[in-house]
């Protein structure tokens, strides 16, 4: 099945198609992890976005049911150079192509990927269009910049739970009764924007009984909700588009202790004032050093975003920058004392991935417990 991917600029890449067949278009990115594309394709923070895989084998120890971060894939589609054949893991339950066929996911491969990185590192991320339908390239070229921009996408209705209900699921483990999970000690509420279920994992095996809502929520009903916390996690799109939850976030400033989480750190900013803006090529990887300013300490951390917070802007405000990327100095963390805010743009709930930052839904709930002050102090162990 001949699938090609044409580009906003010209370009066109002619491989095969596996999965479905049809035509999508997104923003196409790439992701520089090499172990992990189950929960890439169903991280509902890829919404709107074709992905690349720049690892060259994908698919060698297939899929398994127990590893999704979502209940269903939210990408536009999914592109790799080399599928494996023939997939080797105890845990697995099918093959990566039966599995996109399934869930209606156009795969490619058999394209130079590096070729692709380097023009999306070169140019930054370009819309494109991807099908085994049609095959004329400058009509796929007029489809791809045709296609809606990532700026000012509102994309957290389309992958938001539609109604409250608890979380219950500790983090993965080969014998359940030895997770290491904690007894429940608070009652967290978790705003739903795109969050993942290893997000809310993390939270039950740091002692949380979790609740989870809908995006739209207000302030006023969440608070109704008598929660010791907040988390907002993470979801696609332009942060500034989230109107309503930057409403809601407003509300709850200085109310209860919150943590955000990627699209969280971005949505809290904006309601405390800051300003967000669209990276070039966005920062999706699993290898990614940042710097803990309060601990003086570098963790490799694992990430998944195309926008980041303009730091002055948010330091005008009152806030302390914790953490800063050390590859290009962008914004990875903050804290607010005064409106008990504590934000990070990386993963600390990657799976697979580094744990150098798991230790932040830990030092979250021991100060919601404990009543100890948000703010720097408790990233400095």
């Amino acid at each position: 099945m001949i699938c090609k991917l044409a580009l906003e600029d010209g370009t066109v890449f002619t491989g095969v198609g596996f999965g479905a067949s049809g035509t999508r278009t997104g923003e196409v990115v790439f992701n520089t992890s090499m172990t992990g594309y189950q929960e890439i394709f169903t991280d509902p923070s890829y919404c709107g976005q074709i992905v690349t895989m720049t690892f060259p084998l994908i698919g060698n120890y297939g899929v398994n049911c127990e590893d999704f971060e979502s209940s269903q894939p939210f990408l536009s589609g999914f592109v790799i150079k080399e599928l494996s054949p023939r997939p080797s893991n105890y845990r697995a339950t099918a093959a990566l192509e039966e599995f996109l066929a399934e869930r209606n996911i156009i795969g490619l491969c058999g394209i130079d990927t590096r070729a692709l990185t380097r023009r999306i590192r070169i140019h930054g991320a370009l819309r494109g269009a991807l099908s085994t339908e049609i095959l004329d390239a400058m009509e796929l070229v007029t489809l791809a910049a045709g296609s809606e921009s990532m700026v000012g996408a509102n994309l957290v209705p389309a992958v938001t739970s539609h109604s409250l209900h608890e979380w219950s699921e500790s983090v993965w483990a080969p014998d359940p009764g030895s997770n290491g999970s904690k007894p429940a000690t608070c009652h967290i509420v978790a705003m739903d924007c795109g969050i993942k279920y290893n997000i809310l994992r993390s939270l039950v095996h740091a002692g949380c009984r979790v609740t989870v809502t809908p995006a739209a929520w207000t302030a006023e009903q969440i608070l109704a909700l008598a929660p010791d916390g907040i988390v907002v996690g993470n979801g696609p799109g332009d942060p500034a588009a989230a109107t309503d939850a930057i409403l809601a976030l407003s509300g709850l400033l200085g109310q209860v202790p919150i943590l955000g989480v990627c699209l969280g750190h971005q949505m809290l900013a904006l309601a405390m004032g800051a300003k967000t803006y669209k990276l070039r090529f966005g920062h999706h990887g699993a290898n990614v050093p940042v710097l803990n300013q309060p601990a003086g300490r570098v963790e490799i951390t694992s990430q998944n975003h195309g926008f980041a917070v303009d730091t002055k802007s948010l330091e005008r405000l009152g806030a302390v920058v914790t953490h800063v990327n050390l590859n290009d100095g962008s914004l990875e963390g903050f804290a607010h004392p005064g409106h008990r805010v504590m934000a990070v743009q990386f993963h600390p709930e990657a799976s697979p991935g580094p744990h150098d930052s798991s230790y932040i839904f830990d030092r979250f709930v021991a100060a919601v417990v404990t009543g100890e002050p948000i703010g720097p102090g408790l990233l400095r162990s």
